[in-house]
């Protein structure tokens, strides 16, 4: 009886570790996340529209944003990866002399489905240390790879000082038939008079060539 009592309660420990772990996560819910977390879900004034780009920086595609981005004088955040941002410390420098905002997008894009908080923070605090050392200022925004956002991936935010942001609207720019159209049809209906938008300046983490689509659309939005 003892070892089946010891064994219940180790069974019932990992479950509510497993579960404080992956159940945050569901804030990845577009509907349950605009609904109940309208600040984690980048909700703000009903005139104003933050637009955002995930997964760089990227020599290959970046620029031809920024250059967009010039020319329809509007300024985003680039949530930028900490390995990525190292390796590109000019582009990384020219988003900011830009204009434009860093933001935290974590150390590399990768799923965290196993529990590792210790692993996490000692990540996202590199991340964050990456983006102030190439920005010269200390970051304010984090938004996991996915928009994942684990028990794990909170904590770590919090002790660094960051604070988690999903978006409002997405243009699924992602995939191979993405379009300008196509991402532009997306976006709009989700603003609502308002929001984040999430883009992508690299096709790193997607499909080869869907940056285009994202980097055509910027004149519909």
């Amino acid at each position: 009886m003892r070892g089946r009592s010891i064994g219940t309660a180790v069974a019932a420990v990992s479950a509510f570790v497993a579960a404080a772990h992956v159940v945050p996560a569901a804030t990845w819910l577009a509907g349950p996340r605009r609904t109940w977390l309208p600040a984690l879900a980048g909700a703000g004034r009903p005139d104003h529209v933050a637009l955002t780009f995930d997964d760089g920086p990227d020599p290959r595609s970046t620029p031809a944003f920024l250059a967009a981005l010039d020319e329809l004088g509007v300024r985003s955040t680039f949530f930028v990866l900490g390995e990525r941002a190292l390796c590109h410390r000019e582009l990384s420098r020219e988003i900011v002399r830009r204009g434009h905002e860093l933001a935290v997008h974590g150390w590399t894009h990768d799923r965290p489905w196993r529990p590792a908080p210790a692993r996490e923070v000692r990540r996202l605090a590199r991340a964050a240390h990456a983006v102030a050392e190439v920005s010269g200022t200390a970051p304010d925004w984090y938004r996991p790879p996915y928009g994942i956002l684990t028990g794990d991936r909170l904590l770590a935010a919090r002790r660094t000082g960051l604070r988690p942001v999903l978006w409002t609207a997405w243009g699924r720019d992602w995939t191979a038939r993405a379009t300008a159209g196509s991402v532009a049809a997306t976006v709009l209906p989700d603003l609502r008079g308002g929001g984040t938008v999430v883009l992508h300046d690299t096709d790193r983490h997607a499909q080869p060539g869907c940056w285009q689509a994202a980097l055509a659309a910027l004149p519909l939005l």
